[in-house]
């Protein structure tokens, strides 16, 4: 696959614009490799300039280093700005009805303005983004990876009585009924549908992940909750010391007013004068 094919992917597949810095990055090697030697022909190029540009040579002072070091640089965003250029000019077409524009200082491939109308009817024919609860993914899951199976076994994988979500489920036509199972009662059997598997861009259900790699996506989304959560008890001494001294202070200020509204007597006299 070409450079430009490479970037044109990266572009293409960022949910925000890339900048021309991100694209030097990710594919440093690949643009000096690319780029022809100004001292020899283009066909020369190759990973010896990769190796002789990369690395400065010992005996140049730091200032040099840094010198040669920023150069190589400009000339990496070089190729890589000749090269989204001739995106640029590929995508600028009258047949297209995409193209490539500078957004927030980087790069994003849109459709172009005088087929939103086009793209604004069929986005209307959409249907609305798929939310579940935590409690209906955890039934979808039960029944993607044991299908068929009955309301109370999924209810004893849970814990918990699953009845409400299965009939959210089925509204959603996420699942459906797959006949009743050969036993005492004769539960309803459940199984996933072809909705579930155009939401999830699933072909079959043999494409979703063993268990084991499911546990292992499971743990590490957990991680950042765990580390906020500690973040988060760190934090709370802090918080309540601020909420002690803020009733502490509330407190005093109470005790105060009531002082000033009722003051105590000072003297059997006063004791005397109180009314019984």
């Amino acid at each position: 696959m070409s450079l430009k094919a490479r970037i044109e992917a990266v572009i293409y597949a960022a949910e925000e614009p890339v900048t021309l810095a991100q694209l030097a990055s990710l594919f440093r090697e690949e643009a000096l490799a690319s780029r022809p030697d100004p001292c020899c022909p283009a066909e020369t190029a190759g990973p010896a300039l990769v190796e002789e540009l990369s690395e400065p040579a010992a005996d140049l002072p730091p200032d040099d280093e840094k010198k040669a070091a920023r150069q190589l640089d400009r000339a990496i965003r070089d190729e890589i700005r000749a090269l989204v250029d001739e995106l640029i000019a590929d995508y600028n077409t009258p047949d297209s009805g995409l193209e490539i524009r500078e957004v927030a200082g980087g790069f994003r491939i849109g459709t172009r303005p005088e087929y939103h109308d086009a793209v604004r009817a069929f986005i209307k024919t959409l249907k609305p983004p798929l939310k579940l609860s935590l409690q209906a993914l955890e039934t979808l899951a039960v029944i993607a990876y044991k299908q068929p199976v009955t309301a109370p076994e999924i209810g004893e994988i849970r814990g918990v009585d699953a009845s409400g979500v299965l009939g959210s489920l089925i509204a959603r036509k996420l699942i459906t009924t797959a006949g009743r199972k050969q036993v005492v009662g004769r539960p309803i059997l459940y199984k996933t549908t072809k909705e579930f598997l155009l939401r999830f861009g699933l072909n079959d259900v043999n494409e979703l992940p063993s268990i084991e790699e499911f546990e292992k996506m499971a743990s590490e989304l957990a991680e950042p909750e765990e580390e906020g959560a500690v973040a988060m008890e760190e934090e709370l001494p802090f918080a309540q010391n601020e909420i002690a001294e803020i009733e502490d202070a509330v407190d005093s200020s109470s005790e105060d007013d009531l002082e000033a509204a009722d003051p105590a007597p000072t003297s059997e006299s006063d004791v005397a004068e109180q009314p019984k």
